[in-house]
């Protein structure tokens, strides 16, 4: 059962925060409308008394004010929120809508929704999206269950975290805290809302920090699908809003900085901070940006953590992913982190993580490798089922290697192969325009900052890892166990060559 919470009592802090704005100031800004702080409360009640009786409500849809009154709405009604990102699969669609047992849906795309097979019809509309129900079993979740995040994670099925009110409202408490001196005014979504990220960081901490919230739809901001992304679009979008802060992960702040730079623009002078996460970002394309005017700052989260663990920040920034935040409780153990805190509850289908009782929460293995230096700032080390070992012992995070390759501009996506070889070798997607030469030339100016048992030694050009064909999750990180089996055959010959070379020398 989910509702263990009182519903007045869930996102009490956003509601007061909203409540104390003037009634007409503007709140969220959409493609062609505004809300104000009185419609946007009016239109999140009225949504809240007529989804009574929901138990899950998933949402599909575009970025956009209709997808932040349901958020809100949830919240209000005390029923769960299942965000739906719309590059999941329908076979990932209908997983997590199965495994939730949602029994409501809004979307601006029915047809997905009909075309599942599930029982779905359409009973009405709400703020422009489709309202869809059908009659299912309840499935068994924590009590205190407000969110349900699936995670495309590594393999095809995703995964759903369960999360709690309290712990995503202290996520939204702490970056809004960590941020309340840069005036930020004035905040543009650019990454989709159905995740966890931009929903907490990007709508909640927005809202407690009195700034008004651009949600474009994704098209606008430049998302193109399987055609990739457009920074033009970002850039004109950004520029329009003028937003004072954004969130992005790794290869669109490359994108959009190679465009700044090749279109000898800069950022607006509006722009306050850029929060950059999702993978590990190179030194050199955080100084990149800089120099363009893009105050970006690299930060660290898990969506088991409530999205956000650490965060750096102008006046407070390293080489690592930040302090952690007050919200979560971070040690390292046997070099891993861990992290304590009460967002998660645990996953969709296996037995609750977290009594509903425990009021501090739990600790959590992240599955990361890390350590906290004198400053108390978090460093990354790599995914620690990643780890490669070469066979002459050496370890060797793939993330440090990639990260250093992926700062090099003829380098749109990389990921790095060699456990239990004597040497690394490199799959490596072109950005548009790069040749071969190009891509050699990048591996040789990688390899210069390099120890020699970390040095790519091979390498091979292969197409963009994607969601279409299987081999990226959405974020955009490489599903790293599907690529070693796609381009297996090719590494194999990859490394018969080398070492034939390596005899014959």
């Amino acid at each position: 059962m989910s509702g263990g919470n009182p519903p007045q009592r869930r996102g009490a802090r956003l509601f007061a925060a909203l409540s104390a704005r003037p009634p007409e100031a503007v709140v969220v800004r959409g493609d062609s409308e505004i809300w104000q702080a009185a419609q946007l409360l009016d239109a999140v009640d009225s949504l809240a008394s007529g989804l009574a009786g929901t138990r899950v409500l998933a949402v599909l849809a575009d970025n956009g004010p209709a997808w932040v009154i349901a958020d809100l709405a949830t919240l209000r009604a005390g029923i769960v929120h299942l965000p739906l990102p719309g590059f999941f699969s329908q076979s990932q669609l209908a997983h997590a809508l199965t495994q939730t047992g949602a029994d409501t849906v809004l979307t601006d795309q029915p047809a997905r929704i009909v075309d599942l097979g599930l029982g779905f019809a359409v009973i009405g509309q709400a703020n422009g999206l489709m309202r869809m129900w059908r009659s299912t079993a309840e499935r068994p979740l924590p009590p205190t269950t407000a969110k349900i995040s699936f995670t495309s994670g590594s393999t095809g099925a995703p995964r759903g975290v369960c999360l709690s009110a309290a712990g995503l409202l202290d996520t939204a408490v702490a970056v809004a805290g960590r941020l309340a001196d840069l005036a930020i005014g004035r905040h543009l979504a650019v990454l989709p809302l159905s995740l966890l990220l931009e929903n907490s960081a990007g709508l909640h901490a927005p809202l407690l920090l009195g700034a008004e919230i651009c949600v474009a739809g994704l098209q606008t901001l430049g998302w193109r699908g399987m055609a990739g992304f457009d920074p033009v679009a970002l850039q004109q979008t950004v520029v329009a809003s003028g937003a004072n802060s954004l969130i992005l992960v790794p290869e669109l702040l490359k994108m959009w900085t190679l465009y700044l730079a090749a279109s000898g623009q800069v950022a607006a002078s509006d722009m306050r901070y850029v929060a950059v996460g999702g993978a590990r970002v190179a030194p050199a394309l955080l100084a990149r940006a800089r120099a363009l005017g893009l105050p970006a700052h690299q930060g660290y989260g898990l969506t088991e953590c409530g999205s956000v663990v650490s965060l750096n920040r102008p006046g407070d920034d390293g080489d690592g992913v930040g302090r952690p935040l007050p919200h979560v409780r971070v040690r390292i153990a046997d070099g891993e982190i861990m992290v304590g805190g009460r967002a998660f509850l645990g996953y969709v289908g296996e037995e609750p993580s977290l009594p509903a009782t425990a009021p501090a929460g739990v600790e959590f293995a992240t599955g990361d490798l890390g350590r906290l230096d004198g400053d108390g700032h978090l460093h990354l080390g790599g995914r620690s089922k990643n780890l490669l070992i070469t066979s002459f012992g050496r370890n060797v995070a793939p993330e440090w290697v990639e990260s250093l390759l992926l700062a090099e501009p003829a380098i749109a996506q990389a990921v790095v192969v060699g456990d239990g070889m004597p040497w690394l070798s490199a799959l490596l997607v072109a950005t548009p325009g790069a040749d071969g030469g190009a891509l050699a030339a990048a591996v040789e100016r990688v390899n210069a900052s390099l120890p020699d048992y970390a040095r790519i030694v091979g390498w091979l050009p292969a197409a963009p890892f994607g969601i279409d064909n299987g081999l990226a999750t959405g974020n955009g990180r490489p599903r790293r166990s599907a690529i070693h089996r796609h381009y297996a055959a090719e590494l194999a010959a990859l490394h018969r060559t080398r070492e034939a070379s390596d005899v014959l020398s």
